[in-house]
């Protein structure tokens, strides 16, 4: 497919999405001083940063790495979900999605925002999984995105099982989560970047591939 096809092909997949249809979640709040944040943190908070401690090590501070073995560790105790695990490249474009402060690393409240994101979308894909087989299906997979916020058209969803899915369609745990934190990663820089909020924005080729290859 030449340049112009490949660009009419995107541009039809995404005409007649509405940007507000979609629900992302509330990006990760500005940094505050470690002593400030602890002082003002609800019981709950302070229970997950106890956690954290323990996930993050020393520099309190999630790697790509150690993500991928959090994420791993999950999943193995967990044989409903079908997964061939979460690879390096999966942990690494999560990572990047969600750091706000370009550090190559989760902090706490970036980390925290991810945790619950999946604990979410977990909850999504389980209750989607309506024939039990451990993945998402073609068929279920417009609802579970429905459910999960993001609301898509006939053809974003082909392109999406195209990249995430299997060749049966199918879609397992790991890239169903990778898939879901981009995309809403992606909608809430575009909603950052829409300022008048008539669903269109104008970014420059250094704008756009600062949000586009750090992903």
């Amino acid at each position: 497919m030449n340049a112009m096809g490949l660009l009419g092909g995107l541009l039809k997949a995404v005409g007649g999405v509405d940007i507000n249809q979609f629900i992302p979640s509330q990006p990760p709040p500005p940094r505050r001083p470690t002593v400030f944040a602890e002082q003002n943190e609800s019981s709950e908070e302070q229970q997950f940063r106890k956690l954290f401690q323990q996930l993050a090590g020393d520099d309190m501070e999630v790697s790509p790495a150690e993500l991928m073995n959090i994420m791993n560790r999950i999943v193995s105790r967990h044989p409903d979900l079908k997964t061939d695990g979460f690879s390096i490249e999966n942990c690494r474009s999560m990572v990047a999605v969600m750091d706000s402060d370009s550090t190559g690393k989760l902090g706490f409240h970036e980390f925290k925002y991810l945790w619950n994101n999946i604990k979410k979308w977990q909850g999504v894909y389980k209750a989607y999984d309506a024939d039990r087989s451990g993945t998402i299906s073609a068929t279920e997979l417009p609802g579970a995105f429905k459910a999960a916020g993001f609301p898509l058209n006939d053809a974003l969803y082909q392109m999406i099982i195209r990249r995430y899915s299997d060749e049966g369609g199918n879609m397992d745990f790991d890239n169903y989560i990778g898939c879901l934190v981009r995309l809403d990663a992606m909608c809430r820089a575009f909603q950052t970047l829409d300022k008048d909020q008539d669903g269109t924005i104008k970014v420059n080729i250094q704008e756009w591939l600062q949000l586009t290859m750090y992903s």
